[in-house]
């Protein structure tokens, strides 16, 4: 919480005013760190399914496996408050409809009234058609904020990076930088925003063919089994708490200028407008006896 200056001396208010901007100036983000998968990954399921692999410049590679038995998934070991997320990946090639490979930030096991979760899924896709992303943003176990992208690129044939920026302003979706979904938090007027806990990066690849692509409408053909996908090259940049502070969460966001850093209102807008395929804030039909969810009308 910012300080009160007092009104009694000038002398303390501008040492107080000193202090304010010595604060703000020292909040800034930890560099981020680069090391082996291994050491910032953990099997979360379908452990048989995982592999680890360094290639001739010593970068290691993390493959999920999905077949016909199941799939697999990790977690990092880590987690944070406030932080940008960053993973290379490079999804299932050739026919990869019904297969779904996931990015998302969701916090440790909470009742599920409880939970919060930030989306990036892969949907699959029979082969020479485009990867669908699908985006989606759970508040207290309530999701139903999706946004779809059509991809503008192969991203089977090589690897690409998704990035997730939280922090108490907004969160940022990124593709190769770029950023393609942004959602506020407007909690002062009622809109939900990710409860303050801390939140770990996970990545999955399993089947869900009863959904995923065309609406379920294509099927996943297991004589392409088994599929996998990539991920290598994991970035955490937390935000950095100055001397004293215990935590990002208690500092007043307009006074730390890397809340904002990775808002590009312009190339926001222009890749929402050549990407964008769904947003749930457009569809009037989906919310006619409801109406469109607050957020919409703030632009999430």
């Amino acid at each position: 919480m910012a300080a009160s200056l007092p009104s009694s001396s000038s002398h303390h208010r501008t040492a107080a005013v000193a202090a304010f901007l010595l604060l703000t100036a020292m909040m800034t983000a930890a560099p981020a760190a680069v090391a082996l998968l291994h050491d910032d990954v953990e099997p979360m399921w379908g452990e048989d399914h995982i592999s680890f692999h360094t290639g001739g410049d010593g970068v290691e590679t993390l493959a999920l496996c999905l077949d016909k038995d199941h799939g697999s998934g990790f977690r990092s070991k880590g987690s944070y408050i406030f932080a940008r997320y960053d993973i290379d990946l490079k999804l299932v090639a050739n026919d990869s409809a019904g297969t779904v490979t996931t990015v998302y930030l969701t916090p440790d096991l909470v009742p599920p009234e409880d939970h919060d979760e930030i989306d990036m899924e892969f949907l699959g896709n029979v082969s020479g058609e485009p990867y669908t992303l699908h985006t989606n943003i759970f508040v207290n176990g309530a999701g139903n904020r999706e946004q779809q992208f059509r991809l503008w690129f192969d991203p089977a044939k090589d690897f690409h990076t998704y990035s997730v920026e939280w922090n108490p302003k907004h969160i940022i979706m990124f593709i190769d930088g770029t950023p393609i979904r942004a959602y506020k938090n407007e909690a002062s007027r009622g809109v939900p925003f990710p409860t303050l806990r801390r939140l770990r990066l996970d990545g999955s690849l399993w089947n869900a063919d009863d959904w995923a692509t065309q609406g379920g409408r294509v099927k996943t053909d297991w004589k392409q089994a088994p599929f996998h996908a990539y991920y290598r090259n994991f970035r955490v940049t937390p935000c950095a708490p100055p001397p004293g502070v215990a935590s990002c969460a208690d500092v007043p966001p307009e006074s730390l200028a890397w809340f904002d850093k990775g808002l590009d209102a312009a190339a926001l807008r222009k890749a929402r407008a050549e990407h964008l395929l769904y947003d749930y804030c457009e569809d009037r039909n989906r919310f006619k006896d409801s109406g469109l969810p607050k957020e919409c009308a703030g632009g999430n």
